[in-house]
């Protein structure tokens, strides 16, 4: 019978089985004297942040301190059941399906093998039980069908999610205790218990700008020295615009023409307009009156001064056409 098994590879191969079963576990050993020389470093790390006030760096930390706990813990586990699986060895040989006693060992050894990077001497294992059981017994226990008796204590502890924030908590103080560093953990009890913001479905507040408005302009003349703009901060420009935008205006009077005067009848009715005490719609309409009124002598003035600036370059045109 055995020598069937051999032709047609259902056999367990009892010997190799037993020779990775034992490195499987002398590994083990090797990697938790390692592991508990850097838990005990981590630990002290910690307690230092927490002593120095860095609680947000420690609440990083801690994590991995709980996920490097947590595969300590299987691997102690599977140890256990690599033993038990190498006495129970020729029992495997001379059974077709695996007995009831060895399920648990069995198929906990299947699932934590591609799980366990550090143990490779666990996936030869893994396929010694695929050739003698076969490829739908390897993937009950691989996907944790309802038929595995996988240890759940090792699905926990080798699970990828992210430790809780009570589980954080409860080490932060076990490493606060252990050190004897006063540590008040209200701030870290009060981070830890906000929610996550969900930034899928954006903000839960939308800002709303706020519009500086402009005090307006007095009387509506164009910025000077005398009538500075004033700006949404409030700062009142003296002699020029804050804007890039802002040009400055050549003079429109050449400097050696006069200024042309108005009239004393223009005087005359602008004194009028000042003291006309109408009601509020014909002041509004003699307002506007005045300003087309002045801006028909603003018209004028310009027109007076382009003629007197053509008379002075045709004078001066006659001049030199004389030298």
């Amino acid at each position: 019978m055995s020598l069937l098994n051999q032709l047609f590879n259902r056999g367990l191969q009892g010997s190799k089985c037993k020779t990775c079963l034992t490195l499987a576990i002398s590994r083990i050993k090797l990697l938790q004297n390692k592991r508990d020389a850097q838990l005990r470093l981590m630990r002290k790390e910690i307690a230092q942040f927490l002593q120095t006030g860095q609680e947000a760096i420690a609440r990083i930390r801690v994590e991995h301190i709980i996920r490097e706990q947590n595969v300590w813990a299987a691997y102690e586990i599977l140890e256990l059941f690599c033993e038990f699986v190498y006495a129970r060895v020729p029992i495997l040989e001379s059974q077709k399906e695996c007995p009831s006693e060895l399920r648990e060992a069995v198929a906990s050894i299947i699932f934590a093998a591609p799980r366990c990077s550090d143990l490779p001497d666990l996936l030869h294992v893994r396929n010694l039980f695929a050739a003698k059981y076969g490829k739908e017994f390897i993937a009950a226990a691989s996907e944790l069908r309802p038929d595995t008796s996988v240890n759940r204590t090792i699905v926990e502890k080798l699970s990828v999610g992210a430790p809780s924030a009570e589980v954080r908590l409860n080490v932060l103080k076990e490493i606060a205790k252990e050190y004897n560093v006063g540590w008040d953990s209200s701030y870290t009890e009060a981070e830890l218990s906000k929610k996550p913001e969900d930034l899928l479905n954006g903000p839960k507040q939308i800002a709303v700008p706020v519009q500086a408005s402009l005090e307006p302009n007095t009387c509506g003349h164009p910025p000077t020295s005398e009538n500075p703009v004033t700006s949404p901060n409030g700062n009142r420009g003296a002699k020029s615009l804050d804007s890039p935008t802002s040009v400055t205006k050549a003079p429109l009077w050449p400097a050696n023409i006069a200024k042309p005067s108005l009239t004393d009848s223009t005087l005359a009715d602008t004194s009028d307009i000042k003291k006309d005490t109408r009601p509020e719609t014909s002041d509004v309409l003699e307002r506007a009156r005045a300003a087309i009124s002045a801006a028909e002598h603003a018209s004028t003035a310009a027109r007076l001064a382009a003629d007197l600036v053509n008379v002075k370059f045709s004078t001066s045109k006659i001049e030199e056409g004389k030298s």
